[in-house]
């Protein structure tokens, strides 16, 4: 077997597509996936952007996108063919290699991450059956976790090569707001893979698949979901946690230099993780593909691919939604809320269900360790802030001077002489 058969056959290891070796059909079969996967995910975040403006313009009353086409659903693609044909500026202080590549390292991983998604059940052409995924690699949720990794070196890279403060600013900013959600994700990812027993994206749908109530957002507790929603919602730099883009403090944070279709790119990865992400969160939580399929003939095969679409577009109104309505957090409350808040439940909550998966009279005595735990750590937070104000000569960030807790009022100290 060739070796692009053997990696072939790898990363689709459950599809039957491959159960009877590689020939020219299935090259062709699998081709044909990755043009339709890339196209679709492309037009979906056309399509999102413009989704976008029109959900938030009416929220606030106004009638958005009407020009470029009915509805002005053609609007995005008249924005990116003016960034197309802008003029591309490269800082003379910049690292010029780098620069260029910044972009891609954003775009690629998550056109990869969403390669592992199952968007339907199975399909069969020309004899050959498939799965409506374009990869089905046994270690996917691996797979996944090392792309959203990955993403960190393009925006890092992006501020450092810029040759400029406020991009390397914003670029740091950036890369310590993703690592530190990464945490709180990777547990709660942890928890899907602990109880559905496997790593792979079509294993874990197919886990999920025999009632509602086998969704893992209602078998693990609904937190694990609400703390991975919460860090995908930070990981993509989405409002209330567009602290990357803080055009207040840090002009435009790591695409500060960048114009043109480079500008460009940054943005549609931007919304194609959170394409992505939307569809990640299905897969994990809510059946993927999974639904009621009616026994209408010839459409057995389109009704998951429905429900995963219907899922995945209430996910994609939630985001838009967040940013209409929730005001940017400062920045010491995004760190703290990760770190003291995120992390903390995510761990505690992980070795409950670890408890659970081992023995019910284990997970009792794990939730009542994580239980004694928390009540220590909130009670230790709690005396560190006192500690902390207490100690302060200006007041903290957010608090106003007549806020603070009276003076001791007295006579005033006297010296030996008797004088005031």
């Amino acid at each position: 077997m060739s070796p692009v058969a053997t990696s072939l056959g790898l990363l689709g290891a459950g599809d039957p597509l491959y159960n009877h070796g590689v020939d020219w059909v299935v090259l062709l079969i699998v081709l044909v996936k990755v043009v339709v996967v890339f196209a679709a995910l492309m037009v979906s975040v056309m399509l999102m952007i413009w989704f976008e403006r029109k959900v938030i313009s009416d929220m606030q009353s106004r009638i958005g996108p009407n020009r470029a086409g009915p509805f002005g659903i053609m609007q995005t693609l008249a924005d990116g063919i003016k960034l197309f044909f802008k003029e591309d500026l490269i800082p003379d202080q910049a690292d010029r290699f780098v620069f260029k590549l910044a972009p891609y390292l954003t775009i690629i991983p998550a056109f990869l991450s969403f390669a592992i998604v199952p968007i339907g059940g199975y399909a069969t052409i020309a004899g050959h059956t498939f799965e409506l995924q374009l990869a089905d690699p046994p270690m996917g949720i691996l797979f996944l976790l090392a792309m959203s990794s990955i993403g960190v070196y393009g925006i890092m890279l992006a501020g450092w090569s810029s040759g400029s403060k406020y991009p390397l600013l914003g670029s740091v900013r950036a890369s310590a707001q993703m690592i530190s959600y990464e945490a709180a994700l990777g547990m709660t990812v942890v928890m899907v893979v602990l109880i559905t027993g496997s790593l792979s994206t079509r294993a874990i749908v197919d886990a999920q698949s025999l009632h509602l109530w086998q969704w893992n957002a209602i078998r693990l507790g609904v937190v694990p979901f609400v703390i991975f929603f919460i860090a995908i919602v930070a990981e993509t730099n989405r409002p209330p946690f567009d602290l990357v883009e803080a055009d207040s403090e840090l002009v435009g944070g790591f695409v500060t230099e960048y114009s043109s279709i480079r500008f460009a790119l940054f943005f549609l990865a931007e919304f194609m993780n959170t394409i992505t992400m939307s569809a990640i969160t299905v897969t994990l939580f809510f059946g993927g593909p999974d639904g009621p399929v009616p026994h209408i003939p010839h459409t057995q095969w389109l009704w998951p691919i429905l429900w995963f679409l219907a899922k995945t577009i209430v996910f994609l109104f939630i985001f838009v939604w967040l940013r209409a309505a929730l005001p940017r957090l400062r920045y010491d409350q995004l760190m703290s809320l990760g770190w003291k808040r995120l992390i903390p439940l995510a761990l505690g909550w992980l070795l409950i269900v670890a408890g659970f998966v081992v023995d019910g009279g284990w997970g009792l005595v794990m939730a009542a360790a994580v239980v004694a735990s928390a009540v220590l750590i909130t009670r230790a937070f709690a005396i560190g802030a006192e500690r902390e104000e207490s100690r302060a000569v200006l007041p903290g960030v957010g608090l106003r001077l007549w806020n603070r807790p009276p003076e001791p009022t007295g006579p005033a100290p006297t010296n030996r002489e008797g004088g005031a």
